[in-house]
This record gives C-alpha cells, structure tokens and sequence, in this order.
C-alpha cells in the first residue's frame, strides 16, 4: 500500500471518527434536551457524551448550530425507524403503533426545539420542510403496508395524521397530568374501525 493511500485510508477513518463523535454528541443532547429543556448547559451535554466542552463547541460553535444539528438527527433517526420497523413485523399497524410512539416522543421534544428557535424564522422554516420532506414519505409508506394488509381503511393521508398527532402533543412537555403518547395509542387504534 503506497503512502496516500495509506493516508487516504487514515484520512478515511478520521472522518468516521468525527461523525461517530457527531452522533455520540447529538444523542447526549437530545436526552439532556429531553430532560432539561433546550436552555441546558452545554457543560451536562459534553458530560454526558463523555467529551469536553472544547469538543462540544468545536462541532457546534452556538447553541443554535446543536439545536438545528439535534433537530435534524431526530428526524433522521424517526425516518430510518419505519422501514426497519415494518420489516421488523409482527403486522403494518403494530409497525404502526410503534413508529407514532417515536413520532411522539421526537414531538414532545421538539416543541422545547422550536420555541429555542422562534428568533431566526428563516431557519425554522427550512428544518419543518426537511421535517415535511422525511417523514411524510416514511409515514405514508407505513399507512399503506397497514391498508393493504386490511388493518385499516385507505381514506388516510400521512400529512393529516400526522398533524392530529402534533396537535394531541401541544403542550405536553409542560403538563405532567398528560400522557400525549395514550392519546396517540387511542387514536392508531381507532385507525381499525369497528371490529
């Protein structure tokens, strides 16, 4: 092996190394998000995924850059679950039933995302059409496997239940009484009908 591709190679893993940190760092965020809102100190982030807060900010120069990053990686992990979940089995519904608890759980946070947000417009913008753009495919494949199998009817568009879920997990961040996740359950299981 010859010295660039020897370099190349290394240079290869680098950068495998950076999107591995990438992802360790996103997935702190989110859980400390989760637990502590969107104003949390970047400090309990970089504790978390195990790195300094150097590190920290060497990938995400402003909390605006780790909110955008967190945002888009919990789209993207919500995207990639509903194939899997539906390969997965055991039906179309229950593949379902499961993608809306993640569909749920991304929404509860993402409210505390948004509103971090509400300053730079333009930007929230662009991160509800990349919202729009991954997940409505994803979701749309997932009513169609469960119509075909006769779980549900096909009257349905992904884009009108998904907005029945974000309107049930309005505000449920902040309201410890309510459950957003039962509300969803109730409402997938009425996609059956009567049996």
């Amino acid at each position: 092996m010859g010295d660039s591709s020897r370099q190349e190679s290394a240079a290869g893993s680098k950068r495998k190394d950076v999107r591995r940190n990438q992802q360790t760092l996103l997935d702190a965020a989110a859980a400390v998000f989760v637990a502590s809102g969107v104003e949390a100190p970047v400090r309990d982030i970089a504790a978390k995924a195990g790195v300094g807060v150097a590190t920290l900010y060497r990938h995400f120069p402003t909390r605006a850059d780790l909110v955008i990053a967190v945002y888009r990686h919990q789209v993207d992990a919500c995207a990639e679950a509903g194939p899997v979940l539906l390969a997965a089995g055991p039906t179309p519904h229950a593949a379902l039933e499961r993608w809306v608890d993640l569909f749920v759980d991304f929404l509860v946070t993402k409210h505390g995302l948004a509103a971090a947000m509400q300053a730079d417009n333009a930007g929230f913008e662009a991160l509800h059409a990349y919202f729009l753009d991954r997940l409505v495919p994803v979701c749309t494949q997932l009513l169609d496997a469960a119509a075909a199998a006769g779980e549900i009817g096909p009257d349905l568009t992904a884009y009108q239940l998904m907005r029945g879920i974000g309107n049930l997990c309005i505000g449920a961040e902040s309201d410890p009484r309510y459950d957003a996740r039962r509300l969803a359950a109730i409402l997938v299981a009425g996609l059956r009908g009567p049996h």
